[in-house]
């Protein structure tokens, strides 16, 4: 066996080499979702150079609506960080708990009842109180099975929210869970009156509690924000406007930092990061955010365990994250990363084998398969594409490339069940950081029923049994033993399986920016930043 088919000898040149197989062979599908936009957006008002405002560019097209509810896109996540609040919120670079709208952390009644007193003097944007009433719609509506909304799996332990007084709620629960005020931070507080008025507006431009409120939002010019003066939070803004500019160029984020357009990028690409380091601040942090592979499981021979670990084992991802991410990923060998406090190593790990790909293809009784690989356009994402189509047609994989919008991709293919096999990026993360959530986000809800349909498999039923009984579990040893059981059933089960876990590379001006930090997370979070 060769370094290069280890992974530890491919050079830059070869990757540009195999890049070529892209424009030569593979059939590149570039879909826009509806809502989606153009691939490089700026903004029309910059206003970098002044005191009063903070200039960005994030490295994903706006292509959901805001309401928290149901948004769950990078850009709208990030932006609403800023725009809204939970009772209990999550800071954004330690992941630890903080109170938001809340005056204190809850108070426990008893192990399934807790009580909630808001901030005092809370308001939304437009200038009304925030309310009980308030914070119990916005739990109520996320609960709602018909409003399908995202969020609703990672609550299965509360069972109501009522008033006490009009500053006071009371959650009670199916069972007691350890997890309580942390997964408060899923909801986002909304006022009543005016979501209830006009539901489509309110996805539009909606209005919240944050130290920023929005001022225009579009695909095309990106995201403008204005602080909200009436703010009276933890976290107050430290400039009167922020201009996200939406540049999913990677080429165009750079120009941006470099000209001083912009103070700070997301997703720094990883061969500029030297280059940029010469004038700004880089820094990369290890996160929970993944590059899967996901099958669907309605589509033969997709739907055997063979095949589906066939292609895992015939994945080169040594190649990948030493060519296309420059080193800055770890292979996976869990579901989570090691710098998770609830790592452990699966059964299962996916180490590049391609005898044993071919070997196991051949016991499913496979042969000449081929391949409509679906992939979304982010950068990294599309560096990977070539290596993959490498390492499958190496196993005798025929492999073409469809790349396009993630917005659409999911849209046209994946959630109407027209693919077969998807490798794409995910970062549950973003919402919170503890193994429960982490796991219900890929393995319970929209994604085993619609997306890899695992849903109605025995390994499908036993993780959601698995998650469902460590989130009763009191006992962290055993909590710990019930997650490590899923964490192998999923390995080996391989429905949708992260290939690595990324380094987040993000840059800025520390000479123009004060209290700046880089996230763990995709996104960007201004709150507590100032100009220098």
């Amino acid at each position: 066996m060769t370094e290069a088919q280890n992974g530890h000898g491919a050079s830059r040149r070869d990757f540009l080499k195999y890049s070529g197989l892209v424009a030569g062979g593979a059939a590149i599908a570039a879909s826009l979702s509806a809502c989606g936009g153009p691939s490089s957006t700026g903004s029309s008002d910059s206003s970098s150079g002044s005191k009063d405002s903070i200039d960005v560019a994030l490295a994903y097209a706006l292509s959901t609506g805001f309401d928290p509810m149901t948004a769950s896109s990078a850009v709208a996540t990030a932006a609403n960080l800023h725009t809204l609040e939970s009772l209990v919120d999550l800071d954004p670079a330690t992941r630890e708990a903080y109170t938001a709208l809340a005056k204190a952390m809850p108070e426990e009644v008893d192990p399934t009842t807790y009580r909630v007193v808001l901030r005092d003097g809370a308001k939304f944007h437009d200038g009304s109180a925030v309310t009980a009433e308030d914070v119990i719609y916005s739990f109520e509506r996320v609960l709602k099975p018909e409003n399908a909304s995202l969020f609703s799996q990672f609550l299965p332990f509360l069972d109501s929210v009522k008033k006490v007084d009009e500053t006071t709620v009371e959650f009670k629960l199916k069972y007691a869970f350890p997890m309580f005020a942390e997964r408060l931070a899923v909801v986002k507080v909304v006022p009543k009156a005016v979501v209830e008025a006009d539901q489509k507006k309110y996805d539009a431009m909606p209005i919240g509690s944050g130290p920023f409120k929005y001022v225009s939002a579009s695909a095309t010019d990106g995201i403008v924000f204005a602080k909200f003066d009436d703010y009276n939070g933890p976290r107050p803004a430290l400039v009167k406007k922020m201009n996200w500019q939406l540049l999913t160029d990677p080429s165009a984020r750079v120009t941006a930092l470099q000209s001083g357009r912009v103070q700070a990028i997301e997703a720094v690409p990883y061969l500029n990061v030297e280059e940029l380091k010469r004038n700004s601040t880089v820094e990369a942090v290890q996160s929970f955010g993944l590059m899967f592979l996901m099958f669907n499981l309605k589509s033969k021979p997709f739907d055997d365990v063979r095949v589906r670990q066939a292609l895992h084992y015939g994945l080169d991802t040594g190649k990948l994250i030493e060519t296309a991410l420059l080193g800055n990923a770890e292979a996976a060998t869990g579901y989570l990363p090691k710098s998770h406090p609830d790592y452990v190593q699966a059964e299962t790990v996916y180490t590049y084998d391609p005898d044993k790909a071919k070997a196991l293809l051949k016991e499913a009784g496979v042969k000449d398969l081929a391949i409509d690989l679906v992939l979304t356009d982010t950068d990294f994402v599309k560096d990977c594409a070539p290596l993959i189509k490498q390492s499958w047609d190496a196993i005798g994989v025929k492999t073409t490339l469809n790349i396009g919008q993630s917005g659409g991709q999911y849209t046209n293919l994946v959630d109407t069940g027209k693919y077969q096999v998807m490798a794409a990026p995910g970062d549950p993360s973003v919402f919170g950081n503890d193994t429960d959530l982490l796991m219900r986000w890929f393995y319970v809800g929209t994604w085993p029923k619609t997306r890899h349909n695992s849903d109605g498999t025995p390994e499908g039923k036993k993780v959601v049994e698995l998650l469902d009984k460590a989130a009763r579990e009191t006992d962290a040893a055993a909590r710990k033993n019930l997650w490590t059981e899923a964490f192998n059933t999923v390995a080996e089960h391989a429905a949708l399986y992260p290939i690595f876990h990324r380094k987040l590379n993000t840059g800025w001006d520390d000479k123009a920016l004060k209290g700046f930090k880089p996230l763990p997370t995709t996104g960007m979070s201004l709150l507590n930043v100032g100009r220098a």
